[in-house]
Formats: C-alpha cells, sequence, structure tokens
C-alpha cells in the first residue's frame, strides 16, 4: 500500500464531498411526460429521504465514526487507500487520516504532522460554504446540489439507497457524487466522489457510534504534547 503524504494546507474532506448526474432524452413527447412525472415523484423521495438523515444526524450528541478512504484514477494509474476515524460534536471534530492529526474546537483548525514534526494553526469560517469540515460532511447535500433517486444494492444484508447529487456550480471539478444511506437506520453508508479529471474518491463508514463517552478535553490542542515541534501559524 503507498504511504500517502497529506499536505499541510490540505483540506481532507474536500477529498471525500461526492457528485452525480442524470442524462436521459425522449424524442416522443409522451415518454418525455412520463418521465418528467416520474422524476419528479423521485426526487421527492430524495428530498424526504435526505430530510430524514439531516434529521438523525442533529438528534445525536456526538458521533464516532471509522472509514477507509480510498482514491483512484485509472488514467494516472493512482490507486490509493487508507484508514481514518474522526470523532464530532456539534461542529468541533478531532480527524485522524493518513498519519496527521486534525482537531477543530469550534475557532481554531490545529493540523499536527509527526512525520514533519510541526503543528499549522489556523482559523476557520465556518460560515463559508466553500469550508468543508468532518461535521459539514454528513448534511453537505442539503445545498448546492441537484438530486435525483438512484439504484438500491444490498450491501451484506443491509438496504443501501444511492441519492444521486450534482453540483449546481457549472465549474466544480466533480462531475457527481452518489451518497448511500442505510433505508432502516438513516445513516450514511458512503460517498461516492467522481471528478471531471477522471479521479474517483470514496469514502466508506466500517463503524459508526454515537453519543459516546468523550474526555472534557476532546477538542482541545495541548501544546505541551508537542514540545520539539514547530508551531506554524498560518493567520
Amino acid at each position: 500500500m503507498n504511504k500517502i503524504k497529506l499536505p499541510m494546507n490540505t483540506n481532507i474532506f474536500q477529498l471525500s464531498k461526492i457528485t452525480f448526474t442524470m442524462k436521459n432524452g425522449f424524442l416522443l413527447l409522451f415518454f418525455a411526460l412520463l418521465f418528467c412525472t416520474s422524476t419528479q415523484a423521485q426526487d421527492k423521495k430524495a428530498k424526504a429521504l435526505l430530510d430524514a438523515v439531516t434529521a438523525k444526524i442533529k438528534s445525536y450528541e456526538n458521533i464516532v465514526i471509522e472509514f477507509k478512504y480510498s482514491l483512484s484514477n485509472l488514467k494516472e494509474n493512482i490507486n490509493q487507500e487508507s484508514k481514518g476515524n474522526v470523532t464530532m460534536k456539534g461542529n468541533k471534530y478531532v480527524l485522524n487520516l493518513m498519519g496527521v492529526t486534525k482537531i477543530f474546537d469550534g475557532k481554531t483548525n490545529y493540523t499536527i504532522n509527526p512525520e514533519d514534526e510541526e503543528v499549522a494553526i489556523s482559523k476557520v469560517n465556518e460560515k463559508d460554504e466553500n469550508a468543508i469540515t468532518p461535521s459539514k460532511l454528513l448534511t453537505f447535500f442539503n445545498s448546492g446540489y441537484k438530486y435525483t433517486w438512484d439504484i438500491p444494492q444490498n450491501v451484506k444484508g443491509r438496504k443501501i439507497q444511492y441519492i444521486r447529487l450534482v453540483p449546481n456550480n457549472a465549474k466544480d471539478q466533480r462531475k457527481e457524487i452518489l451518497l448511500g444511506i442505510d433505508t432502516q437506520t438513516k445513516n450514511i453508508y458512503n460517498l461516492i466522489e467522481v471528478g471531471r479529471n477522471g479521479t474517483k474518491t470514496t469514502l466508506t463508514v466500517n463503524s459508526f457510534k454515537i453519543n459516546q463517552p468523550l474526555s472534557k478535553n476532546q477538542f482541545t490542542f495541548d501544546a505541551s504534547k508537542y514540545p520539539k515541534y514547530y508551531i506554524n501559524k498560518l493567520d
């Protein structure tokens, strides 16, 4: 397995956010009308399921997720995989991925890189729609996308329903995103993002735990733990 080195200014979850497109056309007006009616019904189903996911996420006090992250591009002969975990409470989080730890305490983002012995510190504007954080990952689909009902799949006895999302912004480098939702738990199972350059990024949830006992310092950066690290204040 190739080791993936994460640049200090990389927004990890930008690798993992995802989009989808639908191309259909009919020559006969009759079939066009049927298709239109069917699509409207499916869109209502898609919205209802997405609303259910959002409501479920907001009901949790905290969420602890273990996941698998993979990135592939056949043209560039890229195939990389890594495992990670994230703990979230409100807009705060601790993310471990690719050997790097990110801590967001609600105001400041700390990126800890043991390989470089460096801690990058920066402010995050949570009101910025382009600022992608793990807390937004589970509800990113609420704005900025067109969505349609896609295929269902059976994954080890679990019914996973996919919703296809397409960014409203035509300049978005993501072509489409497939959001897999467990229809029983209303939790997200996976995200599949397809870029316009052919890159496919998949985030699959291996473990989803809620309302876990957390330390009161869970989302606090403790500089005393990194006495020899270079502190890089980016702001």
